[in-house]
């Protein structure tokens, strides 16, 4: 590339240089940009879901576990108090509350990611085999009892950003759930995750 320059600019040869540095610096620039947006998405989805943490550990502080022998009544009822003192904290919640445009848009690139090559292979037998949720997604809702909690194709979580433990990912239909796990409710969705 100098040396087409240097041709074309005869006697300029830092002119040419400088051009060729300038030209290799905004690719360097442009690639860092890239590779920082997608670092900032992810932060940024940690920290809404860390947020998220904090409050249902508010909500959860001022229950006492039921002393009984764990049955299904009393964890119902431990998991439905939880969720409706998380319901009453964030009123407002909406789709998107935690998965903003931005984050949904950098999960899909990250499954697009992992559904290539053998690990793609894997995430669609994974996915085939597995009985599909179709269930009413509702944010602040109820995850459905009556709807089996497909899990979520090794392979493809991977990639996808880690989560506190307080917090699961879950496939209904083509939409990625996040999930609060004790209090069975519905934090947020991303649709069309998967094709």
């Amino acid at each position: 590339m100098a040396r087409m320059l240097n041709t074309l600019l005869p006697g300029r040869s830092l002119v040419a240089a400088l051009l060729v540095c300038g030209v290799l610096s905004v690719c360097s620039v442009a690639r860092a940009q890239n590779v920082n947006k997608h670092s900032q998405n992810v932060a940024d989805f940690q920290a809404r879901a860390a947020e998220y943490v904090k409050m249902h550990k508010k909500a959860r502080s001022g229950l006492s576990p039921e002393k009984s022998n764990g049955s299904a009544e009393a964890i119902s009822g431990l998991e439905q108090q939880l969720a409706e003192r998380i319901r009453a904290l964030r009123p407002n919640a909406k789709h998107g509350s935690v998965f903003t445009a931005s984050i949904s848009s950098e999960l899909r690139r990250l499954e697009k990611i992992s559904s290539q090559g053998s690990s793609g292979k894997h995430i669609k037998t994974s996915l085939a085999r597995s009985e599909p949720v179709q269930v009413p997604i509702r944010v602040n809702g109820t995850y459905p009892r009556s709807a089996p909690l497909q899990s979520t194709p090794p392979t493809l979580l991977q990639n996808l950003p880690q989560l506190p433990k307080e917090l699961e990912y879950r496939l209904v239909g083509n939409r990625l759930v996040l999930r609060d796990i004790e209090a069975n409710l519905i934090v947020d969705y991303v649709d069309h995750f998967t094709r």
